[in-house]
């Protein structure tokens, strides 16, 4: 190898296998998912040496939910690993490489009813928000500029899920806004370059 890089193509992908996720406590989680949200449990599996265990839920479309539970994990971090209110309530940011949250695909004919049921079940959760190209970003109402509703709301280790649901196909002019760099990448790239051309 010459130290060139290459572009590995284009991967053919059939979606979203699983996200991995960690639970404090596998039970709860089992009545959460399977309980409540009605995923049902599709496989355990026992890490074995007391490592801790790995449950896997169907989330639909062949896509799946799973949840390592690994005895002296470290705590949750909420506003560093999480965040720590949902969005539309405050600051919802989180660290870099941290996960903000898992949206799970549902029909625009059943959002309005599954926030009843999530309200009805005790799950604090947000007003259902209409998201558009407005600078704030979603709208209290249904309009054309709309393309995807959510709810969001927090699994008992305060994970953020949020059950999304597209109005519309994306057009082409769905991106239209320029990717931003941090100030911070940005000077690592100039000091990066720089030294290279120093040598």
């Amino acid at each position: 190898m010459t130290g060139q890089k290459t572009t590995p193509g284009t991967f053919k992908t059939n979606g979203l296998n699983h996200l991995a996720l960690v639970s404090s406590d596998m039970a709860r989680t089992v009545e959460f998912y399977e309980g409540v949200l009605g995923f049902p449990l599709v496989m355990t599996i026992d890490m074995g040496g007391g490592y801790g265990q790995h449950f896997f839920f169907d989330i639909g479309g062949g896509a799946k939910i799973a949840f390592f539970y690994l005895p002296g994990s470290p705590p949750a971090a909420p506003g560093i690993a999480s965040p720590a209110v949902l969005p539309g309530r405050g600051d919802f940011r989180t660290a870099i490489g941290s996960m903000n949250h898992v949206a799970i695909d549902v029909s625009p004919d059943d959002i309005d009813e599954y926030r009843e049921r999530l309200i009805a079940a005790g799950i604090d959760c947000s007003p259902i928000m209409n998201h558009d190209h407005s600078p704030r970003g979603y709208s209290e109402d249904v309009h054309d500029g709309v393309f995807v509703r959510s709810i969001y709301f927090f699994d008992p280790d305060g994970i953020n899920l949020e059950f999304a649901a597209w109005t519309r196909a994306l057009r082409p002019s769905d991106v239209s806004r320029p990717a931003l760099a941090s100030s911070t990448s940005t000077s690592a790239a100039a000091a990066s370059s720089a030294a290279a051309s120093n040598n």
